[in-house]
């Protein structure tokens, strides 16, 4: 796999004390929460390189700890945000795991697979696709549809983020071939609405119309059947043109522009979601 930051000449020699610095801080950090791990396996598993190209990092002395080279690839350093390791005098990219919003375009898919064509994957930083565990998106999109996107290599997070139980709010933009009909807001509400081809309803959702143009609406889902909005309007005579996800919770996509990613810091995210006012 190719590496993922440029390559540097080493300053200087790497020093052997490193090896024993980077261990005594390794036992004693974090308290005993985070496990040591080695450093080629540290750096393969966060996307920087392989682990046999790792080798050559450390002999140019691009990991240090701490500001102390590492002397060895085999060597243990706390795979934490707060554990002084540095890549090319950088702190390491999200070692505690990664959160993302993707501003979706249209036109890609939210699957690995490359017979579907385009992919929301390409769109993200080469480091972020090498990592391990993978990002994945946190639920999907469908390939005409634009708008928030979340990913991340969390499985844990994902599971509850889509989880209906969570009471997690995602917001659609829609615009339709007909008016909407005036009864859908309280069909909808209602929490009885069953869908073609299946047999349990869809839990209340939240319909508001566009009073100007009733061509247009927004629609807010705590769960994600296959093609929901979709077959949800459809119930009631009207067709989707267009669908774009504004908001996730109390994430929005700000002034990003389609294409764009950020980091969510898991704090954030706790708050933007889970502490939302319903």
């Amino acid at each position: 796999r190719a590496c993922g930051a440029p390559w540097q000449v080493a300053p200087r020699p790497v020093p052997r004390p490193a090896r024993r610095a980077v261990a005594a801080k390794a036992k004693g950090a974090d308290g005993g929460k985070a496990k040591p791990e080695r450093v080629d396996r540290l750096l393969s598993r966060l996307g920087y390189c392989s682990r046999a190209d790792a080798k050559k990092w450390v002999k140019d002395a691009r990991v240090t700890v701490d500001g102390v080279a590492v002397a060895r690839h085999d060597v243990k350093v706390l795979p934490t945000a707060d554990g002084g390791v540095r890549v090319d005098d950088q702190p390491l990219d999200h070692p505690d795991g990664l959160i993302a919003v993707l501003h979706k375009p249209k036109g890609v898919v939210c699957s690995h697979d490359e017979r579907e064509g385009p992919n929301v994957y390409r769109l993200l930083p080469p480091r972020w696709r090498d990592r391990n565990p993978s990002v994945e998106a946190v639920g999907r999109l469908d390939k005409d549809t634009t708008g928030l996107l979340l990913l991340t290599d969390d499985g844990a997070l994902s599971h509850r983020l889509t989880s209906p139980k969570k009471n997690v709010w995602k917001t659609y933009e829609v615009t339709l071939d007909a008016d909407v009909p005036l009864d859908a807001v309280e069909a909808f509400a209602a929490g009885t609405l069953v869908l073609e081809g299946e047999t349990k309803p869809c839990r209340p959702a939240r319909l508001l119309l566009d009073k100007r143009n009733r061509k247009r609406c927004e629609l807010r889902l705590t769960e994600g059947k296959f093609h929901q909005v979709k077959r949800m309007m459809r119930s009631v005579g009207c067709e989707v043109l267009e669908l774009h996800r504004a908001r996730f919770g109390g994430l929005t996509l700000g002034e990003t522009k389609e294409g764009d990613a950020f980091v969510v810091h898991r704090d954030e995210l706790e708050a933007a979601l889970f502490d939302e006012e319903e």
